[in-house]
């Protein structure tokens, strides 16, 4: 009975100990933020379950060792396909200005777009920036997950902030781009959407970056 009792002892200790250096092996996400940029007079926003400012910078999000964006130079397709303004491949071209031609502008309604990863990925946070040369709030803000590229089956949701329905919460946008959790979830296609905004119906996106390593 010692001796189990000693093996099953040192069996937990190396367990926790394991699970210690996984954590300490964890590495800050790097990303490079756009300047500040807020234009015309702040309109006051009144929307429900409405995320708290945050003081000061955001905190550090910790990834595996060789995380990357693998979203950076990736096809992008949408339930819009002909843009008000601009085109789909600025999603995903590196740019995250705040500045006109930086931005694509999708038409009124519930609209979304989809990064193709081209394989399947272990994806540990998606990044976004909808637009932040204003502070406002885009509506049903949902971020999801699957290998189908047609959403239609193993779907995995991340962030929803859907009134009524949602599990998150609305949020102002800003130049930090809003950073999404995705937990390790593997996938290959990442689908964003968006109903509208706090100043007008449309829906814009700015930049978004999948952050994760291609699924061994």
């Amino acid at each position: 009975m010692k001796v189990s009792f000693l093996k099953l002892s040192v069996a937990a200790a190396l367990f926790v100990t394991g699970t210690t250096v996984l954590a300490q092996d964890q590495v800050p996400l790097k990303t490079d933020l756009p300047k500040p940029l807020f234009v015309g007079t702040p309109v006051p926003i009144k929307v429900p379950n409405l995320e708290p400012a945050r003081k000061g910078k955001r905190p550090d999000f910790l990834v595996p060792p060789g995380t990357t964006n693998l979203a950076r130079g990736k096809k992008v397709t949408a339930s819009d396909s002909d843009p008000v303004i601009g085109s789909l491949d600025l999603i995903t071209d590196g740019d995250k200005e705040g500045d006109e031609g930086s931005w694509v502008e999708l038409a009124p309604g519930k609209q979304w777009v989809q990064i193709d990863l081209e394989k399947e990925a272990d994806i540990y946070a998606v990044l976004v920036w909808h637009f932040h040369s204003q502070a406002r709030v885009y509506f049903d803000v949902v971020v999801q997950v699957s290998d189908d590229p047609k959403f239609e089956k193993e779907v995995t949701t991340i962030f929803d902030d859907t009134v009524d329905t949602g599990k998150d919460l609305a949020y102002i946008e800003t130049y930090e781009g809003k950073l999404i959790d995705a937990k390790g979830v593997k996938g290959r296609y990442v689908r964003l959407y968006s109903k509208g905004n706090t100043t007008n119906k449309m829906n814009h996106y700015i930049e978004v970056e999948v952050w994760g390593k291609p699924t061994a």
